[in-house]
């Protein structure tokens, strides 16, 4: 029942060869990882303004400089993981590089900023698109947890349905977002080359409440760069294009880039050509928006695709979470869940994993925007600064063509990220950011355990400086063993079956093409003197393939024998340590459990277990 509920949810499984079919065009891609960066302007371009309205009409006066600035620091982000989708395109991003070229510990930093980022990303976008349409229906906004609960669960589950469902259902929101708000800002380019102004629609006028400072302008400087967040989205994604994944992935993010580029510095423009001032309770793309369209369907259109963009753009999140934290798991510093494909093809446990936390932000910030964004900018920053600064040595290292210019470009980037990363964490400290800085430590700290916990596994399992076994027979029993991999627990729990059966065979579930292929030589190589069963898993399951081989055997021989499945069993040390491993021996353990064979005698089902010492 579980499974026909899970399937009609999510859809049927898909086999493993579909992988490299399911993978994401230039079209979707873009649907898929740039929500985050291109909803970016609506609070960017808020942010500006708030930052300089305090110095009134003299402050407002530097939108445009501070935006031009930031779009050089785009230009330059962007060419960095240009460079770094080619350089690496295995994904990462920002931990990938700062791994290989900075050390694991630094590594590992960027990959906390990552992760924490992605988390506040997804939550911060919900609350704010909850918040945008509680905005237009006041009686919704006691309800605002409710709704950002109701949309986290919506995109949890298309991410679970599969990438191409994914980009697809991504895709509505972000085009008609682009296919209204492009045109708006090419009609009021229009308006002000030919020189008609459209009339305000408020008579305010900013006045100067502080005195105009450099540090004010660069703390709007610093805070108007949250329009860069999610420009490093497709470099941790790269391996969901289509082939040839680098030059789609490069493409993809230049035009992203572009894009973004588009949006945010014609809206300034216009913002400041038009002298846009927004009424009480308005933002200023609102204001933008109604000086443009006026109040009517195009006006209530654009903000509606506006606050759509908004809450799609946690699924920025949703694609590169997952993706990390499997390369976070297959570098054993995450749990090793993490990077199983699911059903459909994409990373389950991450994409469950990031709606738990999600919702829990969304839950304990009771809904409240501003209460998260102090969290939000320092891991961003962080995670570009070490991005950046592991490409300068990239290229050190590398020495190809052109790689003085190269490191040269992202010297300067690296250096410009660190000023805003070191203005917004003195600016934001005590509003937040000491929390996110605190979380990044304790981050630290758990990856740091847990690989040392699998080290400790591997050193114990390893055969390493073991003699091949002696293995005994006894009396006939036909006795199937399922294994993992060829370790000491193997080798105890084959041990024991020739003690009670001469009539003994392994088995193992590939998962993986060419997996089965290793474990035979292997298996040759310690001479056991044991038949090893390989068996493939299309759908990579292991049970249900394990369980139909055992099925066969039972109508091949068909003779009533007792049959005993033995099994491999390692037990860690500590109770926390069985939460960082596949519990593949529970789960055939409790499958035998409950299925009989066809004749009617149940299986034996016996443990060997392996205890682990630390």
């Amino acid at each position: 029942m579980w499974d026909k509920i899970k399937h009609f949810i999510v859809g049927p499984p898909l086999p493993t060869q579909q992988y490299a079919y399911r993978r994401l065009s230039k079209i979707r891609a873009l649907a898929a990882f740039s929500p985050d960066a291109l909803s970016s302007i609506a609070y960017a371009n808020q942010e500006i303004y708030l930052g300089l309205v305090v110095a009134g009409s003299v402050g407002l006066s530097y939108s445009l400089p501070i935006a031009s600035a930031i779009i050089v620091l785009l230009a330059i982000v962007t060419v960095s993981y240009f460079q770094t989708i080619h350089a690496y395109p295995s994904g990462g991003g920002s931990y990938t590089v700062a791994r290989e070229n900075l050390g694991s510990i630094t590594g590992l930093v960027a990959a906390t900023a990552l992760i924490i980022d992605y988390t506040l990303t997804a939550a911060v976008s919900l609350t704010a698109g909850a918040e945008a349409i509680a905005s237009a229906f006041p009686q919704l906004w006691s309800f605002r947890v409710h709704i950002s609960i109701l949309v986290l669960f919506a995109i949890t589950i298309i991410n679970l349905r599969g990438l191409r469902e994914t980009g697809t259902c991504m895709a509505i929101p972000v085009y008609l977002f682009l296919f209204t708000y492009l045109p708006m800002l090419a009609y009021g380019a229009v308006k002000v080359v030919i020189g008609e102004r459209p009339l305000p629609t408020t008579g305010f006028t900013p006045q100067a409440t502080q005195p105009l400072t450099l540090f004010l302008l660069l703390h709007t400087f610093s805070t108007g760069c949250t329009a860069l967040t999610g420009i490093e989205a497709i470099s941790n994604g790269v391996p969901a294009f289509h082939h040839p994944e680098s030059k789609n992935a490069a493409r993809t993010l230049v035009i992203m880039a572009m894009l973004m580029g588009v949006l945010f510095l014609g809206s300034i423009w216009l913002t400041d050509a038009l002298d846009v001032a927004p009424g009480p309770q308005e933002t200023i793309l609102s204001a933008l928006a109604r000086r443009l369209l006026g109040s009517g369907p195009c006006y209530l259109a654009i903000q509606s695709f506006t606050m759509l963009i908004l809450v799609v753009a946690a699924n920025t999140s949703f694609a590169d979470f997952p993706r990390v934290a499997a390369i976070l798991a297959n570098d054993h510093f995450l749990p090793h869940q993490l990077a199983n494909l699911g059903d459909r093809l994409v990373f389950t446990n991450g994409i469950i994993l990031l709606a738990l936390v999600t919702g829990a932000l969304i839950v304990g910030f009771a809904g409240v925007t501003h209460a998260l964004i102090p969290l939000f900018a320092v891991g961003a920053f962080l995670a570009y600064t070490l991005s950046q600064l592991g490409m300068v040595v990239h290229w050190w290292r590398e020495r190809g063509r052109g790689w003085v210019l190269k490191a040269i470009l992202n010297g300067i980037g690296a250096s410009a990220t660190a000023i805003i990363l070191f203005i917004v964490s003195i600016s934001k400290f005590l509003e937040g950011a000491w929390v996110t800085i605190l979380l990044m430590q304790i981050l630290l700290i758990g990856f740091l355990r847990i690989r040392s916990h699998y080290r400790d596994v591997i050193e114990q399992l390893s055969l390493r400086d073991v003699p091949p076994p002696l293995l005994k027979r006894f009396p006939p029993l036909r006795v199937v063993i399922p294994i993992a991999g060829v370790n000491r627990a193997t080798i105890d729990a084959i041990s024991y079956a020739k003690s009670i059966s001469n009539d003994v065979r392994a088995v193992y579930v590939e998962l993986s093409p060419g997996e089965g292929r290793r474990i035979q030589e292997e298996w040759q190589r310690y001479q056991i003197d044991v038949p090893l069963v390989v068996l493939p898993s299309p759908y990579r399951s292991i049970v249900g393939p394990f369980l139909e081989y055992l099925d066969e055997l039972d109508r091949k021989y068909d003779d009533g024998q007792l049959a005993a499945v033995v099994l491999p069993e390692w037990v860690p040390a500590r109770w926390w340590h069985s939460l960082l491993h596949n519990q593949t021996a529970r789960l055939i353990k409790d499958a035998l459990l409950y299925r009989r064979r066809h004749h009617g005698f149940q299986r034996v089902i016996i443990d060997v277990p392996y205890h682990l010492q630390r």
